[in-house]
């Protein structure tokens, strides 16, 4: 399900701030060579992360999952020099895809690779992240959740990828996948303290932050 019109989507990463040459060959190489590849981001969802971290000055980001790293170099483009992204993954595969594409840009030294599923590699972060950015296995999605909401700095902000899930989560009953981003959704949406926006961009975002002051 599109949910912008495919012109109007063009005319407004045309119009916005737009990630780097290497991001785009890694985009490009994504697409022409890697299986799976409607897993990328796309340049619309890249160009709004990278507003929302310079908007909230933010320095370290965590990513759950990793797919061939462009959404990885695409964060790290916008981050200070001393800034960095974790970003974890599963697939010794496409994390050398990204390895690679990372050593060709300056930005790449801002990233560290974590080669674990995500509930095992998160029990060794004990540490506070100022943006979480949630683009893994959708089963896990309440769980990164709740995670995140206890690893989240005093301004921070938690993105989550593909909810929205193609319009799926508009059907009374789906597949597992399915409804682990409804029970993920519902979830967010029962949070207390924290303003939350769902935004039909790409194939859905939503952004988490606490209410502070």
């Amino acid at each position: 399900m599109g949910f912008v019109p495919a012109e109007i989507e063009t005319y407004c990463i045309d119009h916005s701030t737009r990630p780097g040459q290497v991001a785009k060959d890694l985009q490009q190489h994504t697409l022409a060579s890697v299986h799976g590849s409607n897993m990328l981001i796309g340049e619309m969802e890249a160009s709004v992360l990278g507003f929302l971290i310079r908007l909230g000055k933010v320095k370290n980001i965590l990513e759950f999952g990793t797919y061939t790293g462009y959404s990885a170099l695409a964060m790290a483009e916008h981050l200070p020099q001393d800034g960095s992204v974790t970003t974890i993954d599963l697939n010794p595969e496409t994390c050398k895809i990204a390895s690679e594409f990372w050593s060709r840009s300056p930005h790449g030294k801002k990233i560290k690779q974590i080669l674990k599923p995500g509930l095992e590699a998160m029990k060794d972060l004990p540490q506070k992240f100022d943006l979480i950015f949630i683009d893994a296995d959708k089963n896990n999605y309440s769980n990164y959740l709740t995670w995140g909401l206890e690893h989240l700095s005093e301004n921070g902000l938690i993105v989550v990828d593909n909810t929205l899930w193609s319009g799926k989560v508009l059907e009374a009953s789906g597949d597992k996948q399915t409804e682990s981003i409804k029970a993920h959704n519902e979830l967010a949406k029962s949070l207390e303290g924290y303003t939350k926006t769902l935004l039909p961009i790409r194939d859905g975002m939503f952004l988490i932050s606490k209410v502070t002051g």
